[in-house]
């Protein structure tokens, strides 16, 4: 039986979770989490202390948040629409980022970058197989991407990436990046180094060749309607320098290879 609250404690309560679940739009889960209490209290102090809990009854009612910023054209935004083209994920009201158990680095690195792009801190949860999700949620988000012609099914509907990133060479540099980032591998070959960009979606494989070329590399023709190559000892140097790594995983295992000869790295990654 619950514990009878005395009037003033009813009011703090009940200020409390209005903030929550109606000022702050969080979900039942959330509160639970910070409250320290099960998921069935919240849902119970809700009825308990009159607060609706109809979603029509919340703001951001149907997950239209009004916390998310949609941003203007940026570098920032250019090297995540790299990463969302290569481990991203969009759905109807959510966009996920799923990157490997030992990318923690790059994972606080893809969070950072979310919460500068969009003005909301995304939450990271874990799969089974020990791989992390980034993942923010929100229609507006979701609906201002498709708009710039991004899609739930890369494969299937050939993605390839918006426009505008070929109108400046920053964006260029910064898309290329959060592209490799996560679709892209380092391998040790017998005679030098090499960086493998690997996609299956054609456009997006012939937009990445172009962006190269534009920025002054050498890179291969497509092969095997999956990857492209940089191994020229210039451009790994020059791209090392001028385009970089966001995901440290990488450019830790390029420079062991390129001072020390190790062994390959790197699998083409999911789409």
């Amino acid at each position: 039986m619950a514990t009878k609250w005395t009037k003033i404690e009813e009011q703090v309560k009940k200020k409390e979770l209005r903030e929550l679940y109606v000022g702050q739009n969080k979900s039942i889960g959330d509160i639970a989490t910070i409250l320290k209490i099960n998921e069935s209290t919240v849902y119970d102090r809700l009825i308990r202390l009159k607060i609706p809990i109809n979603r029509s009854a919340k703001k951001g009612f149907n997950n239209i948040r009004t916390d998310v910023k949609i941003p203007g054209f940026s570098a920032n935004l250019a090297e995540f629409m790299g990463i969302i083209l290569g481990d991203g994920h969009i759905t109807t009201s959510q966009i996920t980022v799923t990157l490997g158990k030992k990318e923690e680095q790059f994972v606080d690195y893809v969070v950072d970058l979310m919460e500068k792009l969009f003005n909301v801190r995304p939450k990271k949860a874990y799969t089974k197989r020990g791989d992390i999700v980034v993942y923010l949620g929100s229609v507006r988000l979701v609906r201002w991407l498709f708009s710039m012609g991004m899609v739930s099914n890369k494969v299937k509907y050939q993605v390839d990436f918006p426009k505008w990133i070929f109108d400046r060479r920053e964006f260029i540099k910064k898309a290329l990046r959060g592209f490799f980032d996560t679709d892209g591998s380092v391998y040790k070959l017998r005679f030098g180094t090499q960086l493998s960009f690997c996609n299956k979606s054609r456009p997006l494989l012939n937009s990445t060749h172009k962006m190269l070329v534009l920025m002054g590399f050498s890179p291969s023709k497509i092969s095997n309607d999956k990857n492209i190559y940089l191994t020229k000892k210039k451009d790994l140097v020059q791209y090392h320098k001028v385009i970089g790594f966001g995901n440290k995983k990488h450019e830790q295992r390029f420079l062991e290879f390129i001072n020390m000869g190790a062994s390959h790295s790197g699998n083409c990654s999911r789409l």
